[in-house]
């Protein structure tokens, strides 16, 4: 495997060079089918696996996808990875529902061939990758925040706790959103931009350090590709 950056360089190139993207996806083989074997428990078989097809399609895709603020490109690749696999086993609904055919019984009335329908409670697949997904993705997401010397404690304690700050949060991230290379200073410097921030989402400065913590951790999860847990703030 190569060093860091010239594996980011080998990625740029291969955005605009099919010939270059085959070379890649060729030279990381070893890493496409060991994503596979996670979600298959045993190696990858060509041509039988459609799990393979899906890891390949979305290594390709996160070349093409890829950022240099988005953290190192293998840990992005794989975060599509996971999301392309559980977008796979949601569609293929695999174990939604059984057929079971049962042996002609006779009754008083008639002699009937019964068939239930036993449909699966929930799809066990799903929810088990789903689950590891969302294990890894909070995992490296710590390991993150440890970078910025914030633990997931640390996050908690310093939550907005009146609704007024949380919108003035909420004003800030969208400024951070709408100006990338303010989320670049940050991943850069390990410092939060307080004083653009301050000016360009019309937020009291007092009130971001306060909530420094708070608004680190928001703002990570909107850099690096942390599909998931995106996934559950917009829900809140």
């Amino acid at each position: 495997m190569n060093g860091g950056h010239e594996l980011v360089e080998q990625v740029y190139a291969a955005k605009t060079d099919t010939e270059a993207a085959d070379s890649l996806i060729r030279q990381y083989m070893g890493f496409i089918r060991a994503e596979a074997a996670k979600y298959l428990h045993r190696a990858p078989i060509e041509g039988q696996d459609e799990e393979l097809s899906i890891v390949l399609l979305a290594f390709y895709e996160a070349i093409l996808g890829y950022e240099k603020n988005r953290g190192a490109f293998l840990a992005y690749a794989s975060r599509g990875i996971r999301c392309r696999l559980i977008d796979y086993y949601r569609k293929e609904k695999r174990h939604a529902e059984v057929t079971s055919l049962h042996e002609p019984v006779s009754d008083e009335k008639s002699d009937t061939l019964k068939i239930d329908h036993l449909e699966h409670p929930e799809n066990e697949i799903e929810k088990s990758h789903h689950r590891s997904a969302t294990r890894d993705e909070i995992e490296e997401f710590g390991k993150q925040l440890l970078e910025f010397g914030i633990s997931f404690s640390d996050v908690a304690d310093n939550c907005p706790r009146q609704e007024r700050t949380l919108q003035a949060c909420r004003r800030v991230l969208t400024a951070a959103r709408e100006n990338p290379e303010l989320l670049n200073e940050l991943l850069r410097t390990k410092k939060l931009p307080i004083a653009a921030l301050s000016d360009i989402s019309k937020t009291d400065k007092k009130t971001m350090e306060r909530h420094r913590k708070y608004l680190i951790a928001i703002l990570l999860a909107f850099t690096n590709g942390y599909e998931i847990i995106r996934g559950h703030l917009y829900h809140l």
